[in-house]
């Protein structure tokens, strides 16, 4: 009787984002990516495939350049294939198609340059299909890719029928995909070596015919919390494994996915619906849902029930709709693509369409476990590569200044765009005529780059989290009194079932924000409100002026004038009253300024009496006490994300050193000034944390008016540039 045999694809995926600190590139590569390559090199036998991003294979060049020399060394011995993909990591469905193709075609390049081969097989950032994916795959040469056991469940593929690739089409463009195999992806690295043996025994025909695939982050290996020392320390799981292959070589083999394809057909024709891996589509519901969605699935799980296998969470694009701040982003992205693609050919438009692909890194357009949108310092970095796309093509195409009414959003409705050769401003007309972005061109900063503070899923799972640990300590206490003690230990667990804390009483910092954080919004509050109760605004208004619509009352080049008719409801009496506020943008590169005036007519019979104030909503960077970030008020600096308030200010200045931007601000009349950080709780593969978004700004003023009477304020920002990168770089560039 003919032995049964079975192969194993493994593939892994090392990524890291645009934006990212460099000390995370390094701390990873000396967690997960070096210790991976080095176990490789110990064992020639094993054959794998690997991914590097672009992003990543950009710093192993300039900081590693020894590491892409060893991999080279394994690829040209057969042992490892390097696939490709988007260059630098976008959600290809997010794209239009010209820019998925580029980034494939680049990916494919830089591929071949480095390791001397063209990747025939490519992955697919978050694993996001939709099914005209292989129409782009396939333009830019590519011939296979791997998806998660989840899209093939949705296409009502069996468990069991996992073991092989598929081929697919679209338009007539033909793809394979392979699947990831469930139970070898929960397995590998956290269940014991033996049993993924034995799984994989279980699995083994006689013909030999069955290829298990398991692609997963390559950062599970070492880089994720406590899986270290499981794979590489005392547990020594990865040595283990390669060595129990190796010892059941004569009826298991490892294979590069590319070589099985040379020896064996698909087993079938599928086709896949819109998808990604099983977590992304609970993330990508909203909260309430995604806690029904997980409970609902966790029971049919527990009882075996079939039907788990047709409970699907929400469509990728809906993060779009789930969060202002992606939409926006995303939209900035498809006009900037649009002027890129309009810039006539040369190293101008390459250069343009080199931020664009980096501003296209998927990291920021979603959010789930990992930090993706709240992680302030690659949001920014993101926007900035756009900011210098947009630049340069608007340079190009003689479009720097103006203004125009456009929907910028794409919800239908018209918003509002201020341009100088200095800054892009935009005002969302219908959601209290508030600056929704604020992009100093020289800089290339997102200075109203900040996020709302809303509420999340796992923010349940904190709150439960809080309490029992809250119940442990009161039952170890007990314990100790009795003389009683628990013991504790196991396996890791995965990073989707750990809950760690980076400090004590999270929970008791969970604030939401009932408003979108713009910049000039019309707050109207209580008089005895104090600094402390504000908590860095987005709550508790009086009037309907934060989110009300407002009307355009006359457009210039420079700038608008924007009107509502509102209310505010003070002592239950509603009190109707009429505000105007108008924005004129100015100057140059190094010093553009943005100026607002609001003024208010009480309409009613009543007297007003309230706090009036304009809350601005900007980001300086200045996270975790960041020194180079700050706010300097009556002469006084500190940090960026510091609160404080002060009284009849008519100066006042933040700024960042390291990014070269200052904003001096000038009040009239004086106003009380109060500034807090706006701070978000967010789930990282690191823990719970708090994660500063921004800062906002109060100038406010007490007011009383009676019937009939006006106000008026203004607030005169100028900002100062140390360099312009344009030019910088303009200059760095060979002859």
């Amino acid at each position: 009787m003919t032995d049964r045999r079975i192969s194993l694809a493994l593939t892994l995926h090392n990524h890291q984002p645009i934006g990212n600190f460099g000390w995370v590139f390094a701390e990873v590569f000396e967690q997960a990516y070096l210790p991976m390559v080095e176990a490789l090199e110990r064992h020639p036998g094993i054959r794998v495939g690997l991914h590097y991003t672009g992003s990543l294979l950009e710093w192993l060049r300039a900081e590693r350049r020894g590491f892409i020399t060893t991999l080279r060394a394994l690829v040209d011995r057969g042992q490892v294939e390097i696939l490709g993909g988007g260059l630098y990591e976008p959600v290809l469905a997010s794209l239009p198609e010209r820019d998925r193709v580029d980034q494939l075609v680049r990916m494919a390049e830089e591929v071949e340059a480095t390791f001397g081969r063209r990747p025939q097989g490519a992955w697919l950032a978050e694993r996001v299909w939709e099914p005209d994916v292989p129409t782009s795959l396939v333009a830019a040469g590519y011939g296979w890719t791997i998806l998660d056991d989840a899209h093939f469940r949705a296409a009502a593929v069996p468990e069991d029928a996992l073991w092989g690739p598929y081929t697919t089409e679209d338009q007539g463009r033909l793809l394979t995909v392979f699947g990831t195999e469930q139970g070898l992806r929960y397995r590998i690295p956290f269940h014991e070596v033996d049993e993924v043996i034995e799984y994989l025994r279980d699995h083994a025909t006689e013909a030999g015919d069955r290829v298990g695939t398991m692609g997963d982050d390559g950062e599970k290996f070492g880089a994720w919390p406590t899986t270290w020392e499981h794979c590489w320390g005392k547990g020594r799981w990865v040595e283990r494994f390669f060595e129990a292959i190796e010892a059941n070589a004569g009826w298991l083999t490892t294979v590069r996915p590319s070589d099985w394809l040379d020896t064996h057909p698909p087993i079938g024709r599928v086709y896949l619906p819109t998808g990604s891996y099983a977590e992304m589509g609970e993330w990508a519901l909203p909260p309430s849902e995604s806690v029904a969605f997980a409970e609902a699935v966790r029971r049919a799980r527990s009882t075996n029930a079939p039907e788990a296998r047709w409970l699907r969470g929400a469509f990728w694009r809906n993060f779009q709709v789930r969060y202002r701040e992606i939409n926006d982003l995303h939209k900035q992205m498809l006009r900037t693509s649009e002027l890129v693609d309009r810039m006539p050919a040369g190293a101008g438009r390459e250069a343009a369409r080199d931020h664009l692909h980096r501003g296209q890194s998927n990291d920021c357009y979603w959010h789930g476990l990992f930090g993706g949108i709240y992680i302030a310092h690659m949001r920014a970095a993101t926007l900035s590569h756009l900011i210098a796309a947009e630049d340069a093509a608007d340079a190009a195409l003689g479009l720097r200044t103006g203004s125009a009414l456009a929907d910028l959003d794409l919800d239908g409705r018209d918003e509002l765009r201020l341009a100088t050769v200095g800054q892009v401003v935009n005002l969302e007309l219908d959601d209290g005529g508030g600056i929704g972005a604020w992009d100093l061109r020289a800089a290339r900063h997102a200075l109203a780059g900040v996020l709302r503070r809303r509420p999340e899923a796992y923010h349940e799972t904190l709150r439960r989290h809080e309490a029992e640990a809250a119940a442990r300590a009161a039952h170890a206490a007990d314990a100790a009194r009795d003389g009683s003690a628990d013991a504790g230990g196991g396996a890791p667990a995965s990073i989707h079932d750990m809950v760690q804390v980076k400090e004590a009483g999270l929970a008791d910092r969970l604030i939401y924000d009932d408003y979108e954080r713009r910049s000039g919004l019309i707050r109207v509050l209580p008089l005895d409100l104090t600094a402390g109760q504000w908590a860095a605004g987005g709550r508790d208004d009086l009037g309907d002026f934060v989110d009300g619509p407002f009307v355009v009352v006359q457009l210039g080049d420079d700038g608008v004038v924007l009107a509502r008719d509102g209310a505010a409801t003070i002592d239950s009496t509603a009190v109707p009253f009429h505000a105007e506020t108008s924005i004129t943008v100015d100057g140059g590169r190094l010093d553009p300024t943005l100026t607002f005036a609001v003024t208010l007519e009480n309409r009613s019979d009543h007297r007003l009496e309230a706090r009036i104030g304009v809350e601005w909503a900007l980001t300086m960077l200045g996270g975790g006490g960041n020194p180079q970030a700050w706010w300097d008020v009556a002469g006084v600096r500190s940090g960026h994300d510091a609160t404080g308030a002060a009284l009849g200010v008519m100066r006042l200045g933040q700024g960042n050193s390291w990014l070269g931007v200052e904003l001096a601000t000038a009040v009239d009349p004086a106003a009380d000034a109060w500034w807090a950080p706006i701070e978000t709780i967010s789930n990282s593969e690191a823990g719970f944390e708090r994660v500063y978004q921004g800062s906002a700004l109060l100038l406010s003023w007490p007011v009383r008016l009676e019937p009939g009477d006006r106000w008026s304020a203004t607030i005169h920002h100028e900002a100062r540039i140390a360099t312009d990168r344009a030019v910088e770089e303009a200059e760095s560039q060979p002859e």
